[in-house]
């Protein structure tokens, strides 16, 4: 059987008058109720079969106090209806406004293809033993990274529960109900102001169970380590066990199936059910995992213990995931504006896996609850790749680290160890996206590099023979000659060659180097170094100026620290101006910089050289250029 179409529009009422949103009903009175509140949707409370379900009759009398008003939730493109004749007559039919238009189960039969043949939304109704790998899985993978909402499930333990979790549908809560809350024993996320943070320094002196149960929720999130039947939260623990419905013989069950005492203490145990939240994100790996999935007997199950309760919106794992600070800072930003906690969890985690981590039970919300403003659009997939400074940064510091280049007690290694720690930090995706954004990570590892920069400039212009300019001997001793080689111009204008050398440990950078037959290897630097030429007169007098034109292009925008130094033996005999200057380069184009060395008029008269170096993000390149001293003419 399948629902008729319909073209009824989003609407919302005021309060019902009289008990509340629901009234239980007898399950032969069912269809009919349902028939009678379709005919005026809003004017009498949604009826809920509940015969023998004492655990229905108590959500149901949770949910009266919860919400207030009902309203037909703005339909879906798509629905179907799983196992329509398992199902009490009328819940098919209670369902119906909530998709525009329903095709036949056996269009399932293709999960795969579905999608190929029907655009839109999705909506799946049917009880939990009905939701396994065909076809649920192929129409998770097909609307993954998709349109928002892609696909939308209705479900519970029985006929019962399904007739209940669709008639939770019609409900929304008062301005008052305005509880955000966040529950984690894997993370200490930052308090974001209007969501209620709990993490496990808090387990050890508050009483969960008490702030839980005792709080009326707009949203909550359980997040921590746990199975299909539970949720840790330190010595507290979330519960799925429903002592109302018996279990099914034959199916594993948690210890407390078999007589023995749960794992954790249980007066701080949290029934599920019993929580009042208009929805609930079960952010633990499995805590919904497909009915074939399942490691315990649905009595058990976290996702059906949810469904039986007053929450409206269940979100729950399909499988396994890697939710952590990302994913929490995530969702409270999305509570916080309304955002739709399955789009934005599935989106965060885009970068991680490519499977969608979480599902939804309960229809989306077209519209912000109360105020009628369209909700946010679905977020795009996170991607939390690094940006690729931060990767290159962290190459050199391991290089400058981890090798035996820089002396224990060189000047520089205590910086160096402290940037590690950060750019460590920032790799890890815990901390990318969700306590600094990347603009902010960005401008704090720029500045540590800038002031890295100087202090490596003015080391090198003090003494050039300091171990960091070693690089080129110390990494070309541990690589291998890439065979591919350059034709290249010297600055002396003869032709050159261009090589690499290929580190061959880890820690070992590839080296760059440019050899001339008439000077020798005049330029050395690392992947991603600026490029340096220096162009000089071949000869300069005794007391003259020897003007340097240094050709710079950079890796990338910004600033940029040059030096210039000659021979130790001839430092006495000159002056160099600038010593040290900072420039801003360009990766296009390339730009001069000038500097001038001025020789004693008792400088001895013979050939000698000058070194160009350029640093930029911890990466030195250097230019050699031979030049000779003549006698001063009279």
């Amino acid at each position: 059987m399948n629902p008729a179409v319909s073209d009824q529009r989003h609407q919302r009422s005021s309060a019902v008058p009289g008990p509340g949103a629901f009234r239980p009903v007898a399950l032969d009175r069912f269809s009919d109720a349902v028939a009678e509140f379709l005919a005026a949707p809003g004017r009498t409370p949604v009826p809920v079969p509940v015969d023998g379900r004492a655990d229905l009759v108590s959500g149901v009398t949770a949910a009266n106090g919860l919400y207030d008003g009902l309203r037909t939730p703005a339909p879906l493109d798509l629905g179907v209806v799983l196992g329509a004749e398992e199902l009490p007559p009328g819940v098919a039919e209670l369902a119906g406004p909530f998709a525009r238009r329903w095709v036949d189960e056996k269009e399932l039969d293709d999960a795969a293809g579905f999608h190929d043949r029907h655009s839109g939304t999705l909506l799946v109704v049917g009880r939990y033993d009905r939701l396994n790998l065909s076809p649920v899985r192929a129409l998770l993978l097909a609307t993954y990274r998709g349109a928002g909402h892609a696909l939308t499930l209705l479900s519970g333990r029985d006929g019962a529960s399904v007739a209940w979790n669709v008639a939770k549908q019609y409900a929304f809560a008062g301005q008052d109900v305005d509880a955000l809350g966040l529950f984690t024993d894997t993370d200490r996320p930052p308090h974001l102001p209007g969501v209620r943070v709990f993490d496990d320094r808090d387990f050890e002196r508050t009483d969960i169970q008490g702030e839980i149960l005792g709080t009326r929720w707009r949203r909550v999130v359980f997040q921590g380590h746990g199975k299909d039947d539970s949720v840790n939260l330190g010595e507290f623990t979330i519960c799925g066990l429903n002592p109302a419905v018996p279990a099914v013989p034959g199916l594993l069950g948690p210890r407390c199936a078999y007589g023995l005492p749960c794992y954790k203490p249980e007066d701080k145990l949290v029934p599920l059910h019993r929580v009042e939240a208009v929805e609930v994100v079960l952010s633990a790996c499995n805590s919904g995992p497909l009915a074939d999935l399942a490691l315990y007997d649905p009595k058990y199950q976290l996702l059906l213990n949810a469904l039986d309760g007053p929450a409206r919106t269940v979100v729950s794992a399909v499988s396994v995931h890697d939710s952590d600070r990302p994913e929490n800072v995530a969702w409270m930003r999305a509570a916080l504006t309304g955002a739709d906690s399955v789009d934005t969890l599935n989106a965060s985690l885009a970068g991680s896996h490519p499977y969608p981590a979480f599902m939804r039970f309960g229809m989306p919300d077209g519209e912000r609850e109360g105020e009628g403003e369209e909700a946010p659009p679905a977020p795009r997939p996170a991607d939390h790749r690094p940006d690729p400074l931060l990767i290159t940064v962290g190459q050199r510091l391991t290089a400058l680290l981890a090798s035996e280049l820089l002396p224990h007690n060189h000047a520089l290694r205590p910086r160096l160890t402290k940037l590690a720690r950060k750019v460590d930090l920032w790799a890890a995706r815990p901390t990318h996206l969700a306590d600094q954004s990347p603009d902010e990570i960005l401008a704090s590892l720029t500045a540590d590099l800038q002031s890295l920069d100087h202090a490596v400039t003015e080391q090198v212009a003090e003494n050039p023979e300091n171990e960091i300019m070693n690089y080129p001997a110390y990494f070309g001793d541990r690589s291998s000659l890439d065979p591919r080689v350059h034709e290249v111009t010297c600055h002396c204008g003869r032709p050159a060659q261009e090589f690499t050398r290929r580190g061959l440990l880890p820690y070992v950078l590839d080296t760059t180097c440019a050899v001339c037959m008439r000077c020798g290897d005049v330029t050395f630097r690392v992947p991603g170094a600026p490029a340096l030429l220096a162009h000089a007169d071949d000869e300069v007098e005794q007391g003259g100026v020897l003007e340097v034109r240094a050709e710079l292009t950079a890796s990338r925008p910004g600033p940029v620290r040059l030096g210039l130094f000659v021979p130790t033996y001839l430092r006495d005999d000159t002056v160099v101006e600038p010593r040290t200057v900072k420039v801003r380069g360009t990766a296009d184009h390339p730009r001069d910089v000038t500097f001038r060395v001025r020789f004693a008029a008792g400088t001895a008269p013979q050939a000698y050289y000058f070194t160009v170096f350029a640093v930029q993000d911890l990466a030195v390149s250097t230019a050699r250029r031979h030049f000779g001293v003549v006698p001063r003419s009279t």
